[in-house]
């Protein structure tokens, strides 16, 4: 991406297509953010989750976000360009996005990549890091060609309701209250090294459910994007912004 004046926004974990009244509500502050960026935006980076789930046939995609393709069709033809980072619930992804919308689809667990005249750092967060055997095993079993081709040859009604279920279940699994441990987060060592070995300015994840800004050696930082079930969140080049119910605050 070349340098130029103008402004771009990070977000992650909106979790679009989660049941109840809550996700609903979700949806339409999503759509008020997409409609209230500022008229210099140039890109708007979608770091992964943005879909509860998204399995994607050749001639089929999930029912709903009519409104939200819609705007994010809108941004695309006045110019902004959009960047979607699959994320380990919508990473069944294959060209939809890219035909639709003309957006970058990156299924690479980060990109270093210079936005606005900074050396980034930037990925959904699931796949960096020191993790869990069992984890990556999960996420092997979920990349593989081989798993992917056998569950695309079941019909989608059926890939939908289990994909559904499995999404319900990792929130229930995964506490609401998570507290990040600093140094000791296998992100963060992942982001010092980024820092250290590759010269990025800055790194920027979501996946955690966090929102928080943090020090990395050198002077650098890492930003980890919160996510959108109780407020909005969102990153721009200038500093981290949060909100209740209501939206962030787009000045510099």
């Amino acid at each position: 991406m070349e340098e130029s004046q103008g402004r771009y926004f990070f977000l992650s974990d909106v979790h679009l297509g989660e049941a109840g009244d809550a996700a609903r509500f979700r949806e339409r502050r999503f759509l008020d953010f997409l409609r209230s960026l500022p008229g210099d935006t140039k890109g708007l980076f979608l770091l992964g989750d943005i879909f509860d789930f998204w399995v994607e046939y050749r001639y089929v995609v999930p029912r709903g976000y009519v409104r939200v393709l819609g705007e994010l069709a809108r941004l695309a033809d006045s110019g902004v360009e959009l960047w979607f980072f699959c994320g380990n619930h919508d990473w069944w992804l294959t060209d939809y996005l890219e035909k639709e919308l003309g957006a970058h689809v990156i299924k690479a667990p980060y990109k270093i990549m210079d936005v606005g005249g900074l050396h980034l750092c930037i990925g959904h967060g699931d796949c960096v890091g020191r993790r869990p055997f069992r984890q990556r095993l999960l996420t092997h079993f979920f990349h593989s060609r081989f798993w992917i081709a056998v569950l695309k040859s079941l019909h989608p009604w059926f890939v939908f309701r289990l994909a559904k279920r499995w999404s319900s279940g990792s929130r229930r699994r995964h506490p609401s209250d998570y507290e990040f441990r600093g140094q000791e987060e296998p992100i963060w060592k992942f982001a010092d090294r980024m820092v250290r070995r590759k010269r990025v300015d800055a790194c920027i994840f979501g996946h955690l459910h966090t929102a928080l800004e943090t020090d990395l050696s050198e002077g650098k930082k890492l930003y980890l994007l919160g996510d959108w079930g109780s407020g909005s969140s969102f990153l721009n080049l200038f500093g981290m912004y949060i909100s209740g119910f209501g939206l962030p605050k787009m000045e510099k």
